[in-house]
């Protein structure tokens, strides 16, 4: 393999050098401090020369200056920026005004790096004076003149003042140092004006000094206006007049106006005329006005002109008029010109909605739809010596023949009325021209009026009540609305036929099957509610006073209902009672009624035949027992007093003092009674026969006889009890009876 060429690692080595001599170009550096001097500092006059001056110190590790970028700050706004390898930078305030006042600072940025200096307070006192110009000096009363108002060496948002004399006549707002407008000036005489200033953004610097004044002379603009009326101001209907309006020396730019009433009739420059055909309403003042600039000057003039005739007048009569009822119409003049007409000579025309009815100034007719309409009178005359005619036409009469009031018609509002409940009537015409008064009749009342003026307006009469149906047919009522004619009358059939009348129900009764209120058990019981009144359909529903649900709820046409129980228990005791109800909606409830369940038939025959039953065990038990009592007594061993004898260990002795304590003993302390503890016939007999043949047979003691009654008790003698018995014998013996169990 061939070893590589030599130029190769010369090359690497080279590339190195370049990397190290790349990462050594990036400079290693710090800016130390920034520092704003203002000179003079602090509070200076308007028109100062003022020097900020702004140095930085920075420490760095290249030979080379560094570059540095300035930036001058008032109010955190940059004012002024300077790029210098200078360690310093001046920025010159030449001269220093007001609207240079603020915060400053000064900002140096180094590379990626930025320091600022500490902020200083500039205050500039003093504003600049302004400078006055006008483009003329001499004008007409009502002329405009342009006026500038500058501040060269300020700046900022300015508002500029001007003034005439003592009277400010205009204020202007202005982004740069100065300003022009233009200047009304309108009374005539020298006009002093004059101007200042001040600093929208700063309102604390004041405002500026007067400017220099301006005199401008004024001259009084004389322009006089002249009006003539031809042929006078005193004329007639028909006449022709002509006015004529114009202006003595008059000077250029002169508008000429004729106006009456603010109504600008012509308009011309320096001069015009107008002629006008009078008529009456022209009559009242005119105005010849005349205008140059702002200045106006006027001129006034009054004529009067005099009817030919009067404006005719149409009368109908009657004013109103009903369908088939005659009327007639009548146009007239009642004043007219003498020295131009005679009366004969005004011709009149009726018209129909604008159509012409008839040539003449009378018309009669009998009212009919057809006929309704507006209808006016047109009055026509020409005077001598006027070449055309005169018309005048009349105040329009709308006619519009009323229409007779039909049948009224007399109804229960809703259609229903409750008795004994309040209710209203309404009374109304299907046809009929307003107002008309309704009245209502009844022979149990005062009669009562409505009168009805406009269409959605009801006659409606309050009702306190009724409490029969047929005083339902007592009311009636009649309407009308002409005076002329006869009244209409309402019939009752109508209010018979389409009033529902709801009478309320009675008070219900409850009635019980069966009547007496008791019910065996398995029984049917049934709930009958009646009553006698009310409109049906009514609502019947029962309660049982055990619960609040009603048992049954049913409506009927019917006066009474009943409901069932199919086997009733005793669950179904207790009080009972219906409610009734029909459309009146006035409940009604009856009295309570109270259900006693027996018990049934086969439940008592049960219960007898178990206690008949009881009674005869009872008996059966008794006598049975009765008669095992002497079979018992059998069994007993027979003691006898007899001499004294031989005993052995088996025989059973008694002393006389044993004797004496067992007959001394109360029955039932010392041992179980016969009647108590034997438990069965069957048991006892079995111990019976087994104490039979354990028992030897008994031994007979003597025994010490005592006067004691006959006495019976029992005596323990090992585990047997041993009942005796003392007799007394008639023959002064005792004779103890023992049995042992």
């Amino acid at each position: 393999m061939d070893s590589p060429p030599l130029y190769l690692p010369l090359l690497l080595l080279t590339c190195l050098l370049t990397l190290w001599q790349g990462a050594g170009a990036q400079s290693l550096f710090t800016i130390d401090s920034v520092t704003l001097k203002l000179d003079p500092s602090g509070e200076v006059t308007s028109g100062t020369l003022m020097n900020l001056n702004c140095e930085v110190s920075v420490s760095h590790d290249q030979s080379n200056p560094m570059t540095h970028s300035f930036n001058f700050l008032r109010d955190d706004v940059l004012v002024y920026s300077k790029n210098t390898t200078e360690s310093a930078a001046l920025h010159q305030l030449n001269p220093a005004r007001a609207a240079n006042s603020g915060t400053y600072k000064c900002q140096v940025i180094v590379q990626d790096k930025s320091k600022g200096s500490r902020t200083h307070r500039l205050t500039v006192t003093g504003l600049q004076t302004p400078v006055l110009q006008v483009t003329s000096q001499i004008l007409f009363e009502g002329d405009e003149v342009a006026a500038t108002c500058s501040a060269p060496d300020e700046s900022g948002s300015l508002l500029f003042h001007f003034y005439q004399d003592q009277e400010k006549i205009k204020q202007v707002r202005a982004i740069g140092n100065s300003v022009g407008t233009r200047l009304e000036l309108k009374h005539a005489g020298d006009k002093h004006l004059r101007c200042y200033f001040e600093i929208t953004m700063l309102p604390d610097a004041g405002r500026s000094n007067n400017s220099n004044t301006v005199k401008v002379m004024v001259k009084e603009l004389f322009i006089t206006p002249v009006m003539n009326i031809l042929p006078g101001k005193n004329v007639i209907e028909g006449d022709i007049v002509e006015f004529v309006c114009r202006v003595v020396n008059p000077p250029s730019n002169v508008t000429v106006f004729l106006n009456k009433d603010k109504r600008v009739l012509k308009t011309a420059s320096i001069s015009l005329s107008h002629s006008l055909r009078v008529l009456a309403e022209d009559s009242g003042e005119y105005v010849c006005k005349v205008e140059r600039g702002n200045v106006q000057k006027e001129a006034y003039e009054s004529i009067k002109v005099k009817e030919l005739f009067s404006k005719p007048v149409l009368v109908m009569k009657p004013r109103e008029v009903f369908e088939t009822e005659r009327f007639t119409l009548n146009c007239d003049t009642d004043r007219y010109s003498h020295e131009r007409i005679n009366i004969g000579d005004v011709k009149y025309s009726l018209y129909r909605n604008q159509v012409l009815l008839t040539s003449g100034g009378n018309y009669s007719a009998t009212a009919h739809p057809s006929l309704n309409g507006n209808y006016s009178c047109q009055a026509q005359a020409q005077g001598r010596g006027q070449t055309k005619k005169i018309f005048k036409n009349s105040t329009q009469i709308v006619l519009k023949a009323k229409v007779p009031v039909s049948v009224p018609l007399l109804s229960v509002v809703g259609g229903r009325l409750i008795l004994g409940k309040p209710f209203q009537l309404q009374c109304q015409s299907d046809n009929g021209s307003l107002p008309i008064t309704y009245t209502l009749l009844s022979p149990h009342r005062q009669a009562e009026f409505r009168v009805v003026r406009r269409p959605w307006d009801l006659a409606l009469f309050n009702i306190t009540s009724i409490h029969r149906s047929s005083d339902i047919h007592s009311f009636s009522c009649k309407a009308e609305n002409n005076p002329s004619q006869p009244y209409m009358e309402s019939s009752g059939d109508h209010l018979r036929r389409t009033a529902t009348i709801i009478e309320p129900v009675s008070r219900p009764v409850l009635t019980l099957t069966p009547k007496m209120g008791d019910v065996a058990e398995g029984e049917d019981l049934t709930l009958t509610c009646t009553v006698q009144r009310g409109t049906p359909p009514i609502t019947y529903t029962w309660y049982h006073t055990k619960s609040a649900l009603p048992l049954l709820s049913k409506t009927t046409n019917d006066m009474r209902l009943s409901h069932s129980f199919q086997g009733v228990s005793r669950e179904h005791g207790g009080g009972y009672y219906c409610v009734t109800n029909n459309p009146s909606n006035d409940s009604q409830r009856s009295a309570m009624v109270t259900v006693g369940v027996k018990l049934a038939g086969w439940k008592k025959g049960l219960i007898a035949a178990f206690c008949i039953l009881l009674t005869v065990s009872l008996i059966i038990i008794i006598l049975v027992k009765k008669c095992l009592l002497p079979f018992r007594r059998e069994r007993t061993v027979e003691l006898s007093v007899k001499p004294a004898s031989t005993k052995t260990d088996e025989t059973l002795r008694l002393t006389h003092g044993e004797v004496n304590e067992a007959a001394n003993v109360t029955p039932g302390v010392m041992g179980r009674s016969v009647w108590s503890d034997h438990v069965s016939g069957s048991e006892s007999d079995d111990q019976t026969s087994e104490e039979t043949t354990e028992v030897p047979e008994p031994q007979y003691t003597e025994v010490h006889p005592q006067e004691v009654g006959p006495t019976r008790a029992p005596v323990k003698k090992g585990t047997d009890t041993v009942y005796s018995e003392v007799r007394n014998s008639n023959q002064g013996k005792t004779d103890i009876l023992f049995n042992v169990h």
